[in-house]
């Protein structure tokens, strides 16, 4: 299609021929113009490939100045813009053409009368003529009244602020849908989302966190749409329900321009937020503010805040809805670039992290990310889902309000395959993170220390556990303390002192509203007391290494009961699936820093290196490296167990408040059984209901919060997660399928 001898840039006719038919679709284009045939002309007939590229922009250009007044002119834009989608990621992939569109050509600038004498990089030229299109009226957007003689709206004279595309953050009124400018508003995100993808064609390495020169300048005060647009990217996801009118099996009968269209809307906001580059105003800050929300007052930024939140509770939440018609209603199936957009929103603005944690919907976030926890925890496919839902819940946890708030009672019955229990969020929250620990892949266990960072910062504010959840606390204590685990690496034993940490913290200030757990404690108190006699010396530890099994934690004397109605089983990917990898993820030292809580609740933050066994060794943890997904610790972990390093962290053990409360209470609880002949386990709970240890405990140690602090290792993490997400959910057309993509590798389950 694309001749291979040079074709002269004049050649009108020829050129033409690209963009003229009027009933091509953007699958036809994927069709018509074969992988091969496009390096092909790369490689032989650089100059027609340059041309082609030329002569695309610039139609996207007069069509952007011209306000596209006929049809004619709408569908040459949609096929460069489809052209356009096609041919760049082949751009990208050789190294010799990567900064092809940032060189000047002369004479490609928006017009003559520009500052830059009328040359612009293609780049910027191509950027700022999509932004233009975006807000096109009668393309894009409904088109008002100011027109200009020829009938056609002027479009420099376009204030986009008043065409946002739907309700929600700073604009009121919610344009008519139309789904025309829904499908062409969709085509023009495809090939802004293809022009960001370059960082696709760059190895992973946290070297290579510059930022994106396409992303760059689209969000900067060079485009003056970037405000609006922003706004309405964010406003149609939030505003977005996919029940609509819920009428059964509708999804099934007609398709939804809109869907489409907020899945690449929430795809091209996850990459332009990845450097904090939106919104773009003269001295605009993301850190600060959100698409100009500084400008609001609290109660208007409250607002916001709220309609941002709720939408994206509501779209997360959607896959769980249980009806009694299976499969009636719609399932939404962008929640992980929803959970990138919520973490980014969060990490950037403090302003909206503290108003989702001052707001009990914070709730209506949290149990759908557990939910997809439970259900991914099988399936390796979806091990980047499940440390994006375990970082959102590390970065939560390191405030106080997201612990208290976790005591409210759990009463929505979500479906999943967990005991049924009675109890608070934070029970929901430990019994999921047991599942995930006992049930979930080999894969999962360098997350272990993420899941119980998590359980150890929000302990001190758990005001009363269930039984359930007691009984899963100390289960792990058991598993992680047995030989064949605490001596299968080096690094074992931190599980068992952030376990401990939990039960002292719950211990020494939420002492009263606990006797389950105090119970459990009791009943499993060989656990510590086998703890406290470890054997150090060299024998024992060559005996106990030598009896290691490579077995996964086991589900032994864990209560399974009942499962939640309507659940069913996690369950692996189907073979043939396919997956990104994803670099190594940083050890938990690198993703987080100490803060002490002082008595008026304010963090002071700690050094590193004190108040923990934890830092001493951890310097030597897997840092993050352009490897692919991280593997568990095993037996052959190159940091052997010493006689030295063992008696180091065993002497560090935090064993002194719990030995105590044993000291003390189950010489109580044994008189009380045999002068009352109790086996009842409730009469022993009312006793210790009503016990009290004040005066007979330690001093109570400081509360120590580790919050997630933002390094170089997760940022990559994040990127190569990211991409791969887009890349595997971007299939109709599969505009990178079949590129030399290096930031990951795509490998089939």
């Amino acid at each position: 299609m694309i001749a291979s001898i040079p074709v002269e840039a004049t050649d009108d006719a020829f050129w033409d021929q690209f963009w003229a038919d009027t009933s091509t679709t953007v699958q036809d284009v994927f069709a018509l113009v074969p992988a091969a045939e496009i390096r092909a002309v790369r490689e032989e007939s650089p100059s027609n490939l340059a041309t082609l590229c030329y002569k695309a922009v610039e139609k996207l250009v007069q069509g952007a100045d011209s306000g596209c007044p006929s049809e004619r002119q709408r569908q040459i834009v949609l096929n460069c813009t489809r052209l356009l989608t096609r041919i760049l990621p082949y751009i990208f992939e050789d190294a010799d053409w990567r900064g092809f569109f940032w060189s000047t050509v002369p004479g490609a600038g928006r017009d003559e009368g520009d500052d830059d004498d009328g040359s612009r990089p293609l780049a910027e030229s191509l950027l700022l003529a999509v932004a233009d299109l975006l807000f096109c009226p009668d393309f894009t957007i409904q088109s008002h009244h100011k027109t200009s003689p020829d009938g056609a709206e002027d479009m420099q004279s376009i204030d986009s602020c008043e065409y946002i595309w739907e309700a929600g953050v700073g604009f009121a009124q919610s344009p008519q849908l139309n789904y025309t400018h829904d499908l062409n508003r969709t085509e023009l995100l495809k090939l802004l989302l293809t022009c960001f993808s370059e960082a696709m064609y760059l190895p992973p390495s946290t070297d290579n966190l510059c930022l994106n020169p396409w992303v760059t300048f689209f969000c900067s005060t060079d485009n003056r749409h970037a405000l609006p647009l922003f706004t309405s990217l964010l406003n149609v996801v939030c505003a977005y329900d996919p029940v609509g009118y819920g009428i059964p099996y509708n999804h099934l009968m007609f398709s939804d321009p809109r869907e489409v269209l907020v899945e690449q809307a929430v795809q091209i906001l996850i990459v332009a937020l990845e450097h904090g580059a939106w919104p773009a105003r003269p001295s605009a800050d993301f850190s600060s503010s959100t698409s100009g929300m500084e400008d609001h007052e609290v109660h208007s930024q409250n607002r916001d805040f709220s309609f941002i939140l709720k939408g994206v509770a509501r779209l997360l939440t959607n896959p769980l809805i249980q009806t009694y018609l299976p499969n009636s209603t719609k399932k939404i199936q962008f929640h992980q670039e929803l959970l990138v957009l919520f973490w980014k929103l969060c990490d950037f603005n403090k302003k909206f992290l503290f108003f989702v944690l001052k707001s009990s919907d914070v709730l209506d976030v949290l149990v759908p990310i557990l939910f997809y926890l439970n259900d991914a925890r099988a399936d390796q496919s979806r091990v980047g889902l499940m440390h994006i839902g375990v970082f959102i819940l590390l970065l939560l946890s390191g405030e106080r309000n997201f612990g208290v708030r976790l005591n409210k009672p759990y009463t929505v019955r979500v479906p999943m395959d967990i005991p049924v229990f009675t109890g608070t969020h934070a029970d929901l929250l430990i019994v999921i993170f047991h599942k995930i620990i006992t049930g979930g892949h080999q894969r999962l266990q360098p997350l272990f220390d993420c899941l119980l960072t998590v359980i150890v910062n929000v302990s001190p504010y758990l005001k009363s556990l269930s039984m359930v959840a007691a009984n899963k606390l100390l289960h792990l204590l058991e598993a992680f303390s047995t030989n064949w685990f605490l001596f299968s690496s080096s690094q074992n034993h931190h599980l068992v002192f952030f376990l401990l940490e939990v039960f002292n913290n719950i211990i020494q200030y939420q002492f009263d509203g606990n006797c389950s757990l105090v119970y459990t404690i009791i009943r499993k108190r060989n656990v510590f007391h086998q703890l406290a006699n470890l054997s150090s010396d060299p024998d024992s530890i060559q005996k106990k290494k030598q009896k290691t099994t490579s077995a996964g934690i086991s589900r032994t004397n864990s209560q399974e009961t009942v499962s939640m109605e309507g659940s069913r089983p996690a369950i692996p990917a189907e073979p043939g699936t396919l997956k990104a990898s994803l670099v190594a993820m940083p050890a938990i030292d690198k993703l987080t820093e100490k803060a002490q809580v002082s008595e008026d609740g304010t963090m002071v933050c700690l050094q590193q290196n004190t108040h923990s066994p934890q830092t001493t060794t951890d310097q030597h943890r897997h840092t993050p490296q352009p490897t692919h997904t991280p593997q568990p610790h095993t037996a052959g972990d190159q940091h052997t167990h010493s006689p030295q390093s063992v008696v180091s962290w065993k002497s560090k053990l935090p064993l002194q408040t719990i030995m105590r409360l044993l000291q003390v209470l189950v010489p109580q609880v044994e008189k009380i059984c045999i002068d009352k002949g109790l086996t009842d386990e409730s009469e022993i709970l009312r006793f210790l209901h009503h016990g009290t240890l004040v005066g007979l405990l330690p001093v109570p140690h400081p509360i120590l919060i580790r919050k997630y602090q933002a390094n170089a290792g997760t940022a990559m993490w994040f990127r190569t997660y990211m991409w791969g997400v887009i890349y595997l959910r971007n299939v109709d057309p599969p505009i990178w399928y079949d590129t030399d993509v290096r930031l990951f590798e795509i490998q089939r389950v």
